[in-house]
């Protein structure tokens, strides 16, 4: 028998945030069964932790911990029924009765200052009302509940309007059902149809895949009085990495990540403290076709307590690491937490410190470890992962470690920058690198040519990133990094081998002081300088930037992505010992008002800017002053 029914009002305020809850909380109005179900998780998870200090409380029969979903077409309800711990009156008034607790009125005046839906939706989510997201979807829910060591038990009512019913009620069992008076199903308003085994079996699916206790349904598919399990119960990331088997991981990979290759790498990790988590991440063995795309979104899921939360979840793995699919399970979050709030929560920013280091640690595992292995993972993902060495300032010394790349020292293998400091010569303190659009055109850079010449190493670059990371990054293991097209280069030796003496340098440099101003001021709309070169063999001129000048290829990634750039001119550097280059200084020495004289000059500036894969500015010009001096020497 019940009691006599007591009906309770919401106050003003609560009135005003139920009002809020029902309309604004979700734009996805699916989320309730999400929210019940975890509730009902939770008192299961009560239930049997309590149970290990009071063994009073096993004797009602809750041996079988679950959770039913029951549908009655009929009478159009939803119960979301468990056998968990339940709940007293007072419990009730408390939890579920009053939603106005401390902050209220503050609260509501933040949503009130907000003129945007997607931060009302933030606001509201973190205040935790989840239970009342089932006012979207029903006219009325009716709660009943007994607490495990209890007699009696007490049933809650409420239309989400002004008022709630409380009453007591005898002979109820052990734990809690939520019963959804359903509202008819309207697509326009986002309401599907609740009652339908296959909208109930794919938000289970979506949601609670993972719950620790099974949800359990009468079906078509079973018979009478045998309900079907529609939760797998297999949260791999819960286990002990050695109860799961590879076969499992790579299972659970391909569903995740719709990738049917195994991945490369699997990392199972579970922290402990005052921030419980537990994360099951996995790095690919083949990059994505949309990688590089900038619709492409970071591939971990975020869970709390088994519970699914959301996808591509930024917050907890940066954008360079984009490629690493997996779940991150945290104990500790409110299942209405907003991406907002997770940017700039002190407890993730340190979750995704960590789970950074265990990624580049795997990767660097691999390279000392299983050189074959890494190296098809640096050749699948090492162009965004030298993206962090741009974005990540806090883990640029393990991202250099990873770092691979071809160099002038082997045709078909890469190597790290570790080795190349390794096979460094004597007395060189400096990385030397060229950046370009392939091998072929670096290699044949002229540029190049001294440092072929005398056995210097280089790295050769041609990743469109490789132009920013390189500035960003001023020195591996206290060996800076130096463009070999950019500033002055001295390698102390001449081409054969024999140091050049200062007396030398001083009748070199007093031969050209004539030749050098006159250039200068010749090709001023081209160039800031020219000068004469160390790093020159074969061709008689290049162009190079100085120390800090932002190279071609930069410049034009800039303005491909509409940003404004200033025109930097760059310097010519002349071979003094290249017959064209004498010549002219010959020629220039004889008459250097001779028109024909300014030409060849024209011509040497637009050959080095071809040499180097430049576009020349004026290419109709160019040719017609190559082919009237061919025509000439015939």
């Amino acid at each position: 028998m019940g009691s006599s029914v007591e009906t309770l009002e919401f106050q003003a305020e609560t009135r005003q945030l139920l009002r809020l809850v029902i309309h604004s909380i979700y734009s996805n109005k699916d989320i309730f069964l999400r929210e019940l179900i975890s509730n009902a998780s939770d008192a299961l998870d009560k239930l049997r932790l309590e149970s290990l200090t009071d063994s009073s409380l096993a004797e009602d029969g809750t041996a079988d911990l679950h959770i039913s979903l029951e549908v009655d077409q009929d009478a159009r309800t939803l119960t979301v029924r468990d056998n968990g711990i339940g709940m007293t009156r007072d419990d009730l008034v408390d939890l579920i009765g009053t939603i106005a607790k401390s902050g209220t009125a503050g609260l509501l005046e933040k949503i009130k200052e907000s003129k945007d839906a997607a931060t009302t939706e933030n606001l509201i989510g973190q205040f935790g009302v989840g239970f009342y997201s089932a006012f979207m979807v029903a006219d009325k829910v009716t709660l009943r509940t007994r607490r495990a060591g209890t007699e009696s038990g007490t049933q809650w009512e409420s239309d989400g309007e002004g008022t709630y019913a409380v009453q007591a009620v005898d002979g109820l069992p052990v734990g809690t059902s939520v019963t959804l008076h359903l509202k008819p199903a309207d697509s326009e308003d986002g309401l599907d149809d609740y009652l339908s085994e296959s909208k109930i079996r794919q938000i289970v699916k979506r949601y609670s895949d993972f719950i620790r206790w099974p949800i359990r349904m009468a079906t078509e598919t079973t018979g009478d009085g045998v309900d079907d399990t529609l939760n797998s119960m297999k949260a791999l990331w819960a286990r002990p990495r050695a109860e799961v088997t590879e076969d499992e991981y790579n299972e659970f990979y391909q569903q995740i990540s719709h990738d049917w290759l195994p991945p490369a790498e699997t990392i199972h990790m579970r922290a402990e403290g005052t921030f419980e988590y537990e994360a099951l991440l996995f790095i690919p063995s083949q990059a994505p076709f949309d990688l590089f795309s900038r619709e492409t979104r970071p591939g971990v899921q975020l869970y709390v307590k088994r519970v699914f939360i959301m996808d591509d979840c930024e917050a907890l793995m940066p954008n360079y690491l984009r490629f690493v699919k997996g779940v991150v399970d945290a104990h500790d979050l409110s299942l209405n937490v907003s991406r907002e709030i997770l940017q700039h929560d002190r407890q993730i920013r340190g979750v995704r410190r960590r789970l950074v280091k265990k990624v580049l640690g795997a990767v660097k595992d691999m390279q000392s470890k299983d050189a074959e292995r890494y190296a098809k993972v640096w050749a699948q993902f090492g162009r965004a992962l030298k993206e962090g060495l741009v974005e990540d300032t806090d883990n640029t010394e393990a991202l250099l470690q990873l770092v691979s790349a071809a160099s002038t020292h082997d045709p078909d293998k890469t190597t790290t920058l570790r080795e190349y400091v390794e096979r460094m010569k004597d007395g060189q303190d400096t990385i030397y690198y060229l950046t370009g659009e392939s091998r072929a055109m670096v290699e044949n850079s002229p540029h190049m040519e001294a440092f072929a010449a005398k056995g210097y190493e280089v790295l050769i670059l041609t990743d469109p990133i490789d132009e920013v990371w390189v500035d960003q990054v001023p020195a591996f293991d206290g060996h800076r990094l130096q463009s070999i097209a950019k500033g002055q280069v001295d390698l102390e030796e001449s081409a054969d081998g024999e140091e050049e003496t200062d007396a030398a340098k001083a009748q070199r440099e007093q031969d050209f002081a004539a030749l050098l101003p006159w250039l200068t001021t010749t090709l001023s709309e081209q160039v800031k300088q020219v000068r004469l070169s160390s790093r020159l063999t074969t061709s008689a001129a290049c162009i190079v930037g100085d120390a800090h000048d932002v190279t071609p290829t930069l410049e034009k990634m800039y303005r491909a992505m509409g940003q404004q750039m200033p025109t930097v001119k760059r310097i010519l550097e002349l071979n003094p010992t290249h017959p064209l280059v004498t010549a002219l200084r010959t020629a220039h020495a004889a008459g250097a008002d001779d028109p024909a004289l300014a030409e060849i000059a024209e011509l040497i500036y637009g050959s080095a800017l071809l040499a180097e894969g430049g576009d020349l500015p004026d290419p109709a010009r160019f040719s017609r002053l190559l082919t009237d001096r061919l025509t000439r020497t015939l």
